[in-house]
């Protein structure tokens, strides 16, 4: 009976994380295999016409209380201003009171440049819902002294006055693209909007974001194709968001088709560190028409904080395909023969 009873506790603990949890954005490891997400500034920048990305997070597998997450993305690249617009859907499931938010943005991108460097600027707006089911959350009347806790029983715990939200988000961003080097930045929420559930205002915090990335040739052969070269990548993702900030270091090896990272991820004071393994495979299903089908795969092992045997970690699937139309074919794209920011994922 005393095992009923610490598992009553623990699935109140896990709703208080879950209802803590919207204080902080999930962030993706594979956060180049979700572009919009990451900045709206990259709306857009890719080599094709069309681009379509799927990303899903499984956080902590092993642990009750679900949190999972899921980001799903298309963007057109408008090759007359060097940028595009983009349509990005974000879910979140947080917690045994299955606390969710959705996220529905349009994105949009222009760049200015020369022959030596392109910067884009990136705006984002959109509507999210935010909803909880209170009659999942377990309250300590409802835990018998002997027997733990009983499914169906009653509290007298007084629940908030609304268990929805709508309310309007907005971000923006900046990307710059100088020869072998990439910074980017953004800014998400910036509008402040109110989250709370009782009335009582509650403003969802800014959250912030810089990355950086370097591309280190690894054989300076002119008689290899640029796709054909080795390189190594070392990028930096930070983010603040209130009190809360992590960061993201390490590098990929891409040569051809396959793209292998190593990552350390920090989350500061707001969660336990991890390193993180990615790999990435590259389809071309038509190589010159610039079609192909990307599989991203990424697992984090904590590194602190957390046992992997209690958690088994957090895993990450992607799937992304980029194609061009054949209608545009002909249409001269601006800034064309320069390095951009999609050579660096």
């Amino acid at each position: 009976m005393k095992g009923l009873a610490r598992a009553g506790v623990f699935v109140l603990c896990m709703a208080f994380f879950g209802l803590r949890a919207i204080a902080q954005d999930h962030l993706y490891s594979q956060f180049f295999n979700s572009p919009l997400y990451l900045n709206p500034a990259l709306t857009g920048q890719f080599q094709g016409d069309l681009r379509m990305n799927l990303i899903y997070r499984n956080q902590y597998t092993s642990v009750p209380g679900s949190l999972n997450y899921i980001s799903g993305s298309i963007d057109y690249n408008v090759p007359q201003f060097g940028g595009g617009l983009g349509l990005l859907f974000t879910r979140s499931a947080e917690g045994t009171a299955y606390l969710t938010k959705n996220n529905l943005s349009g994105t949009y991108s222009y760049s200015v440049g020369s022959d030596d460097y392109v910067l884009s600027f990136g705006l984002q707006a959109g509507v999210t819902n935010r909803s909880v089911d209170y009659g999942k959350l377990v309250f300590s009347d409802q835990i018998d002294p002997r027997l733990g806790y009983i499914p169906g029983s009653g509290t007298a715990a007084d629940p908030p006055l609304f268990n929805n939200k709508f309310y309007f988000d907005s971000g923006a961003g900046i990307n710059l693209t100088v020869g072998n080097f990439n910074l980017g930045g953004a800014a998400q929420h910036l509008n402040r909007p109110d989250e709370s559930f009782t009335g009582v205002p509650a403003k969802l915090a800014i959250r912030g974001t810089v990355h950086a990335s370097y591309r280190l040739n690894l054989t300076w052969d002119d008689n290899l194709d640029d796709e054909d070269k080795p390189y190594i990548i070392p990028s930096v993702v930070v983010y603040k968001q209130s009190q809360a900030q992590s960061y993201s270091v390490g590098m990929q090896y891409k040569r051809r088709s396959i793209n292998a990272g190593l990552w350390y991820r920090s989350s500061g004071q707001s969660g336990p560190s991890s390193v993180v393994l990615s790999l990435i495979f590259d389809l071309f299903i038509n190589k010159e028409g610039g079609e192909k089908v990307r599989f991203g795969v990424s697992h984090d092992v904590p590194a602190g904080g957390l046992n992997y045997t209690n958690t088994s970690g957090t895993t990450e699937g992607s799937i992304g395909y980029e194609t061009t139309l054949p209608s545009r074919t002909n249409i001269e794209h601006k800034f064309q023969g320069l390095r951009r920011c999609y050579d660096f994922y």
